[in-house]
């Protein structure tokens, strides 16, 4: 058995179903928290992409933007993090994905969990941006893993499904 998928990759279905997939996962990650909540209060009013962005030197004034919606003040600087992080890995899952099929092992549940402890275990606690891991909740360990499971589960499965259809609709205008 081969590594690597022979067939050809369709370049632009894979970008548009990562990016498509990245959307709805996203969703799916800010609803998980809603549920499982990674972090206290405390540690959420400046929150990572907050706090990176910070690092890098733009104002809080920026990052803790707000639009209002139904009366709550929503983040649209950490929204547009949080979904750039999630469309930009979702197309890397795409693409990578569709030549190395052992990336898309069990649905992208070790994909999902490799770049949890890549970021929330690793690179993030070495920047400061959040505690080191040992100083972090379990909490916070328990929703970030198994969010990080569902969200890619989500890339898995909305992804092969768009980029299934726009490979078969490619084919039919040929």
């Amino acid at each position: 058995m081969s590594l690597l998928n022979k067939r050809p990759l369709n370049l632009p279905a894979a970008i548009i179903a990562g990016g498509a997939a990245g959307i709805v996962s996203g969703l799916v990650k800010l609803g998980w928290e809603n549920i499982l909540p990674p972090r206290t209060e405390e540690r959420d009013a400046t929150n990572p992409p907050q706090t990176l962005l910070e690092q890098f030197g733009i104002p809080a004034k920026i990052t803790h933007a707000t639009y209002t919606y139904s009366g709550h003040k929503l983040p649209w600087v950490s929204y547009i993090i949080h979904f750039g992080f999630s469309t930009t890995f979702a197309v890397l899952y795409q693409i990578v994905g569709e030549k190395l099929p052992i990336v898309k092992k069990d649905a992208g549940t070790w994909f999902g969990l490799t770049i949890w402890i890549a970021f929330h275990v690793g690179l993030m606690p070495a920047m400061g941006t959040v505690p080191a891991a040992k100083d972090q909740p379990t909490e916070e360990h328990v929703s970030e893993a198994l969010g990080h499971i569902a969200w890619m589960v989500t890339n898995d499965l909305v992804g092969a499904e768009v980029y299934r259809r726009l490979v078969q609709e490619s084919k039919r205008q040929k």
